[in-house]
């Protein structure tokens, strides 16, 4: 029995594109986790994926989120973590000087990847405060996108399994539509299993509709009908 397909009709007054993560850390060949991404961002494509939705949205007046990952060195001092946060505070993950200090910040693995810059810094994009973990429970990404009236979200970025899925399961329970894009993101390969099928799955049984790249700029030029 295959599962039903609700989809997502975009109203530009009502839809946002969010992006998890286009950091270089993520997306970058010298990025820290480019040994275990590197192979699925190649595979998806997804640096161009991503590019390609920023300038879809940019060019029909889409609005643009970033939710972004940072630690500083006061987040060093947590007691506990899991897997993966163990590891990204090991080998420097996204690491700042700190929430006020953007020294040595300029090409480092927390930096935006240099060709998505034109789009971030265009005065528009909206750059929420990071997430701390995975999902957006700990930042202002909802209020952000409440205060403007959205309740739709177009969801992409990096990684699949991680802070694309979170940030997908916590829009849903704060009840906005939520379509992905499945191949503008992109995960670890690793011995315990290939994260980005791990989350196709979970795409499939939560989201409101899973798009491809080219899917997902269809529908954001129709949605000019409603402009």
């Amino acid at each position: 029995m295959a599962l039903p397909n609700p989809g997502m009709t975009i109203d530009p007054r009502r839809t946002a594109l969010v992006i998890t993560d286009p950091q270089n850390d993520f997306l970058s060949p010298d990025g820290v986790t480019w040994g275990v991404v590197g192979e699925s961002v190649r595979e998806n494509n997804t640096v161009q994926h991503i590019e390609t939705l920023f300038r879809s949205a940019k060019k029909y007046g889409i609005p643009v989120f970033i939710s972004p990952h940072y630690y500083y060195p006061t987040d060093h001092g947590w007691q506990f973590e899991g897997a993966l946060e163990a590891l990204m505070h090991e080998i420097g993950m996204f690491d700042r000087k700190g929430p006020l200090n953007l020294k040595n910040f300029e090409g480092s693995g927390a930096d935006w990847l240099e060709q998505y810059k034109p789009y971030i810094d265009d005065g528009e994009t909206v750059v929420v405060s990071p997430h701390k973990v995975y999902g957006p429970e700990s930042n202002d990404l909802v209020l952000q996108l409440r205060k403007r009236g959205i309740d739709k979200v177009i969801l992409a970025g990096m990684s699949a399994n991680l802070c694309v899925e979170s940030h997908m399961r916590e829009l849903l329970e704060q009840g906005f539509e939520v379509a992905v894009v499945k191949d503008a993101t992109a995960a670890a390969k690793v011995e315990e299993g290939d994260g980005y099928q791990a989350a196709q799955v979970n795409f499939r049984f939560l989201a409101n509709t899973v798009w491809t790249t080219e899917e997902a700029v269809e529908a954001i030029k129709w949605s000019e009908s409603y402009s």
